[in-house]
C-alpha cells in the first residue's frame, strides 16, 4: 500500500463515512477500522503513512491501541493523530504518552488536519 494512505480508527458509521469521503476528495487512499484490535491488524497489513485513531473506541481503545503499536517494531514508526471529544489538557497529554504523534479536538478543523497529514505523509519536520 501507498505510503501515502492512511488508516482512519472511527467506530462512528457517520463520522468514518465523513472523514473517508472528505480524505479521499483531498486525494489520500483511505483505509478503516472501526475499534482497537483491527486498527493494529491494519496497522501491520497496510503500513499506512499515517494513522487517524479515535480514542474512544470499542474492544480495544485508542489509547491502548497507540501504546500496543508503538511497542511492536513492524510499525511503531507510523504517525498516530489523536481525533478525540475528549478536549482537556489531561487528555492531550495521555494521548500523548500513549505514544500519538499529534493530538486534534472534534469537532474537527479539517484544513488543519489535512495540513498535518500531509507533513507527516511528506516526512517534514513537525
Amino acid at each position: 500500500m501507498s505510503n501515502y494512505a492512511v488508516l482512519l480508527v472511527e467506530d462512528n458509521d457517520i463520522n468514518r463515512d465523513m472523514l473517508t469521503r472528505r480524505l479521499t476528495r483531498a486525494g489520500l487512499t483511505v483505509v478503516t477500522a472501526a475499534d482497537g484490535v483491527s486498527a493494529l491488524e491494519m496497522m501491520r497489513e497496510h503500513q499506512p503513512g499515517v494513522v487517524l485513531m479515535d480514542m474512544t473506541l470499542p474492544i480495544l481503545d485508542g489509547w491502548e491501541a497507540t501504546q500496543k503499536a508503538k511497542e511492536d517494531p513492524a510499525i511503531a514508526e507510523i504517525p498516530i493523530i489523536a481525533l478525540t471529544a475528549h478536549a482537556m489538557a489531561a487528555d492531550k497529554e495521555r494521548a500523548m504518552s500513549a505514544g500519538c504523534s499529534e493530538y486534534k479536538t472534534k469537532p474537527i478543523d479539517f484544513p488543519a488536519l489535512l495540513a498535518k497529514i500531509y507533513q507527516f505523509l511528506e516526512g517534514s519536520d513537525v
